[in-house]
């Protein structure tokens, strides 16, 4: 097993969170393959449909949508996340949004036949996936609250305190856009 292995299987068992559920790891990992974007390259398009639901052992991408000709972002996906523009993928719909790499990513991804025959006859990948959408429902909760109740200098101050190392890896204007300040705004904010 190689070490690109062990990080989606270590995701998985934290993930699932079960030893009685953890023997059926091996047979989710086989169901995936390894796919590379480059910088800029796209997972979907809007207007496309999501092919894949991914794991993201490595890189950043950006969840996107475009305002009166301006790009907004909406999530940032880091190493050791899955993600998907869900609604697309899963019931094969044009999506909504564009998911991009905003560097060299590496993703482990499952297509939407492979992904039902898990659901359907997988008790480990049913938990690992019942669990890692309850996880996204709190953070998106956070998130939202977050967005309205702190100023734009405490919105940035909890970003760096959950995620030190998105300075170097995410370029300063999708950070700001994800926190919903101007860039400049997020420029006056480092000074501090």
């Amino acid at each position: 097993m190689n070490s690109s292995t062990n990080k989606f299987e270590n995701y998985l068992k934290k993930i699932i969170n079960s030893e009685k559920l953890e023997h059926f790891i091996p047979s989710i990992i086989e169901q995936f393959t390894i796919l590379h974007l480059d910088k800029n390259q796209y997972l979907v398009e809007k207007g496309k449909v999501c092919n894949y639901f991914c794991y993201l052992e490595e890189g950043v991408l950006q969840h996107s949508i475009d305002i009166q000709g301006e790009e907004k972002t909406t999530y940032l996906a880091l190493e050791n996340t899955a993600t998907a523009a869900l609604k697309s993928f899963k019931h094969n719909l044009l999506s909504r949004k564009n998911i991009k790499a905003i560097c060299i990513s590496i993703l482990w991804v499952i297509d939407l036949k492979k992904f039902h025959d898990l659901m359907t006859n997988n008790s480990g990948f049913r938990r690992f996936y019942h669990n890692l959408i309850e996880n996204q429902i709190f953070l998106i909760d956070d998130y939202r609250i977050n967005l309205l109740t702190l100023s734009p200098e405490e919105r940035y101050k909890e970003l760096l305190k959950n995620n030190p190392n998105l300075l170097q890896k995410i370029p300063l204007h999708y950070l700001a856009s994800f926190l919903g300040i101007s860039s400049r705004h997020m420029s006056r904010i480092r000074k501090k």
